[in-house]
Order: C-alpha cells, then sequence, then structure tokens
C-alpha cells in the first residue's frame, strides 16, 4: 500500500513537474518577447528620416508600420516621449522581476520538489515589502508627472497667440494679434489633390506659425466636441462649445506638421485634418503681413503647404537686389511684429 501512494504520487510529481516546466518555459519566452519589443519600441524614427516637401524642409506625418511616438518636434513632445519611456523601462523591470519571481516558484514549489505543501499564510517582512515598493514605484512615476504637467501649464509670454475653432467639419484659425486675420481650413478632397498633397491630412489653408517661437493655442468648438490634435507637437485639447482651453508650443524648426481631429465628432469625423506650416520668423513675418492685407481686402490669406515655403526662399532671394522694396518689406514686417506682441502684452 505504502508502496504504490509513492508510486502514485511520484507520478503525479513527474507529470506536475513538467508542466511546470513547460509553463516556466512559456513564461521566459513571452517576458523575453516583451522585453525585446519594448527595446526596439523606444528607438522610434528620428527627423533626419522624416520625408521632405519641395523646399527640402521635413513633413511630420504617420510612417507605415510606426509604433512609436513620431519624432518629438517641441519641448512639450520631447518631455512626453521621455517621460513614456522612464514608465515603460519600470513597467518593464516589473513585469520581468514578477515573471522571474512566478518561475522561481513554480520550480521550487512544484508537487515534485514539495509533495507536501507549506502552511505558511503570513510574512512581514514580505508584506511590508509587497506595499513599500509599488508605493515608492508611483512616487517615482507622480513626480516627472506633476513636472511634465506644470511645463504644459506655462502659458506665459506667447510669442503669437492662436484662435482655433472646431467646427462639423473644419478647423476655423484666427490671428488676434493680427487684425482681419482669419481663415477656415478644410481637407483638400481626394479628386483635388496635387503633386505632394497628402490623402486625409492636406488642407486648402494650413495654419502657419513661426518656428522657434511660443505660440499660445486658444481652442474653442462652435457646435460639438472637436479635440486640437498634432502629435509631433505634444498638442491635444478638446475644442468645447463655450469653454476655451489652452496649449502651447514652441516649434523647433521649420517644416510641415500633420495633425487630426481625434474625438469622434460626426459623419465627417474623418474630415477635420491639421496642416501647420512652420517658418523662420522673418519669413512668417511677411506671409502674416501679406495676410493682414489680404484680409483687409476682404481676401482669404493664400497659404499653399508646398510653395508657401519654397516661395517665401525665392522672395528673399530676390528681394536681396530690390533694396528699396526691401526696406519696405522690413519696415511692414517689423509693424506686424510691434502690434502682435502689443496684443500678447495687452492679454
Amino acid at each position: 500500500m505504502e508502496a504504490a501512494e509513492r508510486m502514485e504520487r511520484t507520478n503525479f510529481g513527474e507529470r506536475h513537474g513538467a508542466r511546470g516546466r513547460r509553463r516556466i518555459a512559456g513564461l521566459a519566452a513571452l517576458t523575453a518577447l516583451g522585453v525585446a519589443g519594448a527595446l526596439l519600441a523606444v528607438h522610434g524614427a528620428d527627423a533626419a528620416s522624416l520625408p521632405k516637401n519641395a523646399a527640402g524642409l521635413p513633413i511630420h506625418e504617420p510612417q507605415p508600420w510606426e509604433w512609436w511616438l513620431q519624432p518629438a518636434a517641441t519641448p512639450i513632445e520631447r518631455s512626453i516621449d521621455w517621460l513614456l519611456k522612464y514608465t515603460l523601462w519600470i513597467m518593464a523591470a516589473v513585469v520581468v522581476f514578477v515573471g522571474a519571481l512566478l518561475g522561481w516558484c513554480m520550480y521550487r514549489y512544484n508537487a515534485k520538489r514539495n509533495p507536501v505543501p507549506s502552511t505558511t499564510t503570513h510574512n512581514t517582512l514580505i508584506e511590508v515589502i509587497w506595499t513599500v515598493v509599488p508605493a515608492l514605484l508611483l512616487i517615482v512615476i507622480f513626480v516627472p508627472s506633476l513636472h511634465l504637467i506644470y511645463q504644459q501649464a506655462n502659458y506665459k509670454n506667447p510669442y503669437v497667440t492662436i484662435d482655433v475653432t472646431g467646427h462639423q467639419w473644419y478647423w476655423e484659425y484666427g490671428y488676434p494679434g493680427a487684425k482681419g486675420v482669419d481663415f477656415t481650413s478644410y481637407a483638400v478632397p481626394k479628386d483635388q489633390l496635387k503633386p505632394g498633397q497628402k490623402q486625409f491630412l492636406s488642407v486648402n489653408h494650413p495654419l502657419v506659425l513661426p518656428a522657434g517661437k511660443k505660440v499660445l493655442f486658444r481652442i474653442t468648438s462652435k457646435d460639438v466636441l472637436h479635440s486640437f490634435f498634432v502629435p509631433s507637437m505634444g498638442v491635444q485639447r478638446y475644442a468645447i462649445p463655450g469653454q476655451r482651453w489652452n496649449q502651447w508650443a514652441k516649434i523647433d524648426s521649420p517644416g510641415v506638421y500633420f495633425g487630426e481631429c481625434n474625438q469622434i465628432c460626426g459623419m465627417n469625423h474623418d474630415d477635420m485634418p491639421i496642416e501647420i506650416v512652420a517658418l523662420p520668423e522673418k519669413q512668417f513675418l511677411a506671409w502674416l503681413a501679406k495676410a493682414k492685407a489680404d484680409a483687409k481686402q476682404g481676401n482669404v490669406p493664400a497659404v499653399a503647404p508646398f510653395e508657401t515655403v519654397a516661395g517665401m526662399h525665392q522672395k528673399v532671394k530676390s528681394a536681396a537686389n530690390e533694396p528699396a522694396r526691401l526696406q519696405k518689406t522690413a519696415f511692414t514686417q517689423a509693424t506686424v511684429q510691434k502690434e502682435v506682441l502689443a496684443a500678447n502684452g495687452a492679454r
């Protein structure tokens, strides 16, 4: 009888021991796959690998098989990118530790090694550890998160302010510092796309901003909930009727930046892309002066997403051979800049 019981216990232990080893191998493989995925994910594309437009400027847009954030184009987005990587590595460490602990427990305390299970139910030291360590992990995540929140809330001293208004289904952009400059931005229909324009991304009138300067967005809606979202700039704010929410950005360098409304807002929700053309300061002021002059005549400021930057380069180059016209242009730019700064200071 005793021999039979020992035999049955041995067979039981061997069966469950083999099953435990298979579980350990599977767990190790999953853990290795997860860590490898994390390692690959945190090394996303950089700005140098982005496609360029006709003027040689990078186009910040979604890339095929992209599984990390778009290359950061503002200080806010760099902070978001860093915090996500920081938190991901903490999560990876926790997963590896818990996986290794489970594997060790399955190996060390399987039925073959321990035919008579332990009756231990409490351990003061272990209970203190598994309470204190998670609390410390929450603190080390909370502190940089709070810093990012304060960084995002720093709306002081913008160079230019933009009023962003969501409509079904288009965006409206206004420049309070340049009286009369206010225009709508619609998605370009598929059958009207020009060479170089992007389906579902390009618009008829992009938002034009200065690179290297702090821009304040004041975001609202005229009808339903929308969301102003530009991933490479770290900008995302709900557009809520009757409310105005702020968000700021300081674009690192000239380029074309795409975004979208990522709040479902009705039947044509997918027809609300965002296109931003960032220009050097002098070229931005030249465009703003032209836009202000057009607004006085009741015209929408013409801004083509690819011709704009290339055209500005050509205008600046040709203006060098026309001292009188260049002097007049510089005076106009200085006047517009003074008006923009005065308007922002008044607020």
